[in-house]
């Protein structure tokens, strides 16, 4: 007999019966839950085990979409206009709809603390799960501050989806749908090495971003396998947008001209570039090549067409919501050895028309 039946309560359980159980004040339950401010393990523990016992969520709009209403899964993007993970949100709303799921989609804004509010008014409203796209901030209160809301949010009898981006440190119970996205990197600096190039202008993307740090990692690993020097003046930082490419290579012919090949962190960067070499008066890839990331559309739109690595966006969307239906349709809202899942999918180099031996500029 449960905690609940066995006092004689009858219907939803509150905060106070969650507080008389753990014998902690209202206001000790209040802060485990809201994921706001710091507290001790113990704590958590105890709070968290009564939550469970009593089956308790933060409101009765919570109930209805964890339990037996039409479940909502919020979509989390930085830029809704973004091609790539466009897709993902494309995945995910098409698997949710073939389930009888609602989607709600909202913007982040490129801003770690909107993105924060965003997943705590998610919380709050009671969806079945957030999924997050895109890479993480590199900030230790950032990645301490998700924890906190992926706990609450599994509190509340929801689930915290992180796309394309590291799983968070420690035991937390969230699912993370990653890709390969160093290895990626790792392959096309390869392609690039394997053509001869020796100076290549790399553009990985913001230097905070885990997305950027995985594949600035690649193509280092990938020169070091070649014992070729990396030279870190040829990385330019920056946003995955179409300035930062033009901008980028418009600079570095000016600083650093010797260089022959341009390894873009998105195809939408390596538009930008590709644009910068033709206003220079050169020509891709007869005088630079270029290759860029994702394999968006865009990328075999492009003349000459580009060269780049293809991410399966889609596809993570639906492996998302599938991990999220699984927890659920597991029993009582969680599936066995869910917290904590890290699933990983492949990538791979697209060959197209925009690479060719370096050829040395007078």
């Amino acid at each position: 007999m449960s905690q609940r039946k066995a006092s004689g309560e009858a219907g939803r359980a509150t905060i106070r019966d969650v507080a008389e159980h753990a014998g902690v004040s209202v206001a000790s339950v209040s802060r485990v839950l809201s994921g706001n401010y710091p507290v001790s393990d113990e704590l958590r523990r105890r709070v968290m085990k009564v939550v469970r016992d009593l089956d308790y969520v933060t409101n009765a709009h919570a109930r209805s979409l964890a339990g037996g209403g039409t479940p909502t899964v919020a979509i989390l993007i930085n830029n809704i206009t973004g091609a790539a993970f466009a897709h993902v949100a494309k995945g995910v709303e098409g698997a949710a709809t073939l389930r009888g799921w609602l989607s709600l989609v909202g913007t982040t804004g490129d801003d770690p603390e909107r993105e924060l509010t965003l997943v705590n008014l998610m919380r709050q409203q009671g969806v079945a799960a957030v999924v997050l796209l895109g890479g993480a901030y590199d900030y230790d209160e950032y990645q301490l501050r998700m924890a906190r809301f992926a706990r609450s949010l599994d509190a509340a009898g929801s689930h915290l989806v992180l796309v394309g981006r590291p799983p968070l440190e420690g035991d937390v119970p969230a699912t993370t749908v990653d890709y390969d996205n160093e290895g990626g990197a790792y392959a096309m600096a390869s392609h690039l090495l394997s053509a001869g190039h020796r100076r290549v202008l790399v553009l990985p993307g913001p230097a905070e971003l885990t997305t950027a740090q995985g594949r600035l990692r690649g193509a280092r690993r990938a020169f070091e396998a070649y014992g070729v020097p990396f030279d870190t003046g040829l990385v330019r930082h920056g946003p995955y947008d179409y300035g930062h490419g033009y901008d980028a290579v418009e600079i570095a012919l000016h600083e650093t001209p010797d260089f022959t090949a341009v390894l873009a962190g998105t195809d939408v960067v390596a538009a930008g570039a590709m644009q910068a070499l033709r206003a220079a008066g050169l020509r891709v890839p007869e005088d630079v090549s270029i290759v860029g990331y994702d394999d968006i559309p865009l990328a075999s739109q492009l003349t000459p067409q580009l060269t780049t690595v293809h991410v399966p966006y889609e596809e993570m969307g639906r492996v998302a919501l599938r991990a999220v239906a699984d927890r659920r349709e597991g029993g009582g809202g969680r599936r066995k050895g869910a917290d904590g899942e890290h699933l990983v999918l492949g990538t791979h180099v697209v060959v197209r028309n925009s690479v060719r031996l370096p050829v040395p500029r007078g």
